[in-house]
């Protein structure tokens, strides 16, 4: 290996340690408020980059009809509740709540040419289509069953992520696509050409990572979500509103899936299934941040992507279980150094 490769590899490395540091924080942020832990994370990042492909191919993408289809049934749900209790006079309130984006929506896409729309404008599209998806799958899903154990919410993680994969086939087909990139541009450092595109990634990642933290270190909302983290019954007295919290914590993480897919389209090839070796890697360095640290998780992020780089070069065909043994000695530290706690305290 001489300096080129080396600069390549590392490139590559940091390039794809950004997508999976945007999902290991996601993944932390979503299992401190919620205690779920978000296997389908990967599929909002997968569903993006499918979505701005159909956009840049002028067709209307299937992700569209999901959300309107979510909409509608948390439309139902929330009337249903309003009947029980004889309040039928929020119903224009409720439907105007869920409704309004995907009306939005199917109204933008009837009037623009999809064709001659710039891209800049495709990638708003796409994350106005796939960021409302988070808080929609955790109203219909994970609020009925929120006092549910760790256990049962990971189990009911991983079907919801194997329904989103039947969904994704069913819409996008079995086939892969690789969007446009939002810049050609490149230049030469030392011998290496570096690419503008990967540049773009590690900036916004970046830019992304530090509004999180200004979110949750300086805004009103963003300390009332910690406290829901750390005390969602003492959070509650105080007037915290749990389910809201919820609600937001999915929406964040949807809404980093719409921009880590943007991102990585470009790079990689993805299909309708991508999204779960990208949660698993993220989730190996969520684990790294013992799922409650925000820059431990980061870090092991890009280690993962560093480490994944340069197994590709020494020895590719076993470089999927060198990352994932990476998270061995992380589980065993944790199990030696975490006391045994009872869940319901």
């Amino acid at each position: 290996m001489d300096l080129t490769i080396l600069t390549f590899l590392t490139q590559d490395g940091l390039t794809t340690g950004a997508i999976y540091a945007l999902v290991a924080l996601a993944l932390v942020l979503v299992f401190a408020v919620t205690r779920v832990i978000l296997v389908s994370q990967g599929d909002f990042v997968a569903f993006s980059a499918l979505t701005m492909a159909s956009f840049q191919a002028g067709h209307l993408p299937g992700t569209l009809w999901l959300l309107t289809a979510g909409a509608i049934a948390v439309c139902v749900k929330d009337i249903l509740v309003l009947a029980q209790h004889r309040s039928l006079q929020r119903i224009p309130f409720v439907l105007a709540m869920h409704l309004t984006v995907p009306a939005l929506l199917w109204a933008t896409v009837s009037v623009v040419d999809l064709k001659t729309l710039g891209t800049f404008w495709k990638a708003i599209l796409t994350i106005a289509v796939v960021a409302p998806m988070g808080p929609l799958i955790y109203r219909l899903i994970y609020q009925p069953v929120a006092k549910a154990s760790v256990l049962v919410l990971l189990i009911l993680s991983v079907a919801m992520h194997i329904s989103l994969i039947g969904i994704g086939l069913w819409i996008f087909g079995a086939e892969g696509y690789r969007t446009q990139p939002f810049t050609n541009l490149s230049f030469m450092l030392g011998d290496v050409m570096i690419s503008a595109q990967s540049l773009l990634v590690l900036v916004v990642a970046v830019v992304l990572i530090a509004a999180l933290y200004v979110f949750f270190g300086h805004s009103m909302y963003g300390k009332a979500l910690r406290a829901t983290a750390f005390n969602s019954e003492g959070a509650q007295l105080v007037g915290v509103p749990t389910t809201m919290a919820g609600s937001t914590a999915f929406f964040l993480a949807s809404l980093i899936g719409a921009c880590s897919g943007l991102l990585i389209g470009p790079i990689t090839t993805l299909y309708y299934d991508s999204g779960f070796l990208i949660s698993l890697k993220g989730f190996v360095a969520a684990i790294m941040g013992g799922l409650a640290s925000y820059p431990l998780a980061a870090l092991g992020a890009f280690m993962v992507g560093l480490i994944e780089s340069y197994a590709t070069f020494f020895a590719s065909q076993y470089k999927e279980v060198i990352v994932f043994t990476l998270v061995l000695p992380f589980l065993l530290w944790l199990s030696l150094t975490t006391n045994a706690l009872d869940e319901e305290h």
